[in-house]
């Protein structure tokens, strides 16, 4: 999987797809569009996060944590090392090992990516989606979504998409790989409205001038 050889890709979620008549549940429809809402009322939001992908008949574990800044379409993320700014342009994807700085841009279209400004309603098409069971986190009540992919041909079976009763906030997302796999994604800090320059989501040419530029477009 894409999880593999590039794990800044958590996002990479499922397909969309189209032909297939839709079911979705009035009562989970209701919790995802509170959850939009209460994004929607935020001018930037920063996410930190533990990733975890699993495949027991293949003997694979890896885990790692990250940080996420989004704003709009803009976005600052940060995981094993490599950065990725997005100004919402172009895609900035810098590598401090290989010294390297890719410039490309970003297509949020693209078959099987979900762009990580797109990572709290990602939902919003491209799945069928019902009630499941409700948890109990930490004293937090968590109130999970199934969500199914339209698409036949997706890579996974289906995905969970837990949901903090009290704050409407996303907890975690679970998903299931048709080969086996299963990556959950666990927001660790949830914080909003944070002052942030007006450079933040500017890529600064000037501090990578000993890097290999490597311009895609």
């Amino acid at each position: 999987m894409k999880f593999l050889k590039k794990p800044f890709l958590f996002f990479t979620l499922i397909a969309f797809g189209t032909g297939i008549a839709q079911i979705k549940d009035p009562k989970a429809k209701q919790w995802l569009n509170e959850v939009n809402e209460k994004v929607n009322t935020y001018k930037n939001i920063q996410i930190s996060f533990k990733y975890v992908l699993e495949n027991e008949a293949e003997n694979i574990s890896q885990e790692t944590k990250g940080k996420v800044t989004l704003e709009g379409d803009k976005y600052v993320l940060n995981i094993l090392g490599i950065q990725r700014i997005f100004d919402g342009k172009t895609l900035y994807t810098i590598s401090p090992e290989d010294e390297e700085v890719t410039i490309s841009t970003e297509n949020p279209d693209e078959e099987n990516t979900i762009a990580p400004s797109k990572l709290l309603s990602f939902f919003e098409s491209g799945y069928n989606y019902k009630l499941d069971i409700v948890q109990d986190k930490f004293g937090r009540k968590i109130q999970y979504i199934k969500l199914s992919p339209i698409d036949s041909n997706s890579e996974i079976k289906h995905a969970l998409l837990g949901i903090d009763a009290k704050t409407k906030h996303i907890y975690n997302l679970i998903e299931i790989g048709n080969n086996g796999t299963k990556t959950t994604l666990t927001v660790l800090e949830f914080e909003t409205n944070t002052p942030l320059s007006q450079s933040f989501f500017n890529f600064d040419a000037s501090r990578y001038s000993d890097y290999y530029i490597n311009n895609l477009d």
